[in-house]
């Protein structure tokens, strides 16, 4: 997965060095080659902008450090997440609230606010709810977690290995401390 996120990664930078690489060249090339990723990230910020965007150096930058990141860094956490009781029933005001929050999965949680499954709105979006429908019936018991401490590369070998684009977060504890998407790593790469 990470290879293919740097291929694409690669087909967005290219056309852009392309365009710098049809300047005609400068007679003398500089000597100086960066030793260190600090001195590279100083090249980069001091490029023209005719050359690199802000976008492009923040592309460049955030899979330069894709490495060093954790799934905390990109998560959201629990406080903004929106649940669903398994009793819940599916009617027009907790439809409406699910779908104001934004988000496309939710966590059903029982009484004793434990994880039971997650309701993804394109199964609620498929089928003919009734206004006596409860969460418990549109579950996915199916459920992929990843720790706050989880490196990037950890979770996108989650994501191959799971299939699964939806993961909530534990924490040291494991306590639920939020989500993770695929969407937001895709973000993180690609803007």
């Amino acid at each position: 997965m990470f290879e293919r996120l740097m291929r694409k990664f690669v087909k967005f930078i290219d056309p852009k060095l392309e365009k710098y690489r049809a300047k005609k060249a400068p007679t003398k090339l500089p000597k100086y080659t960066p030793k260190t990723l600090e001195e590279f990230i100083g090249v980069l910020q001091r490029t023209p902008k005719t050359i690199l965007s802000s976008d492009d150096r923040d592309h460049i930058a955030a899979v330069m450090s894709f490495d060093s990141r954790k799934v905390v860094d990109l998560m959201i956490p629990k406080e903004k997440m929106v649940f669903v009781h398994q009793k819940d029933f599916l009617g027009p005001l907790t439809l409406d609230k699910l779908y104001k929050s934004g988000y496309t999965n939710f966590p059903v949680v029982d009484d004793k606010d434990k994880v039971k499954g997650i309701i993804h709105t394109e199964a609620l979006n498929a089928l003919e709810i009734k206004k006596t429908d409860r969460a418990e019936k549109y579950l996915d018991k199916n459920v992929c977690y990843l720790h706050i401490d989880n490196s990037l590369q950890f979770a996108v070998e989650e994501i191959e290995r799971t299939n699964s684009y939806y993961f909530l977060v534990l924490d040291s504890s494991d306590s639920l401390a939020g989500f993770f998407t695929v969407q937001m790593l895709l973000d993180y790469l690609l803007g």
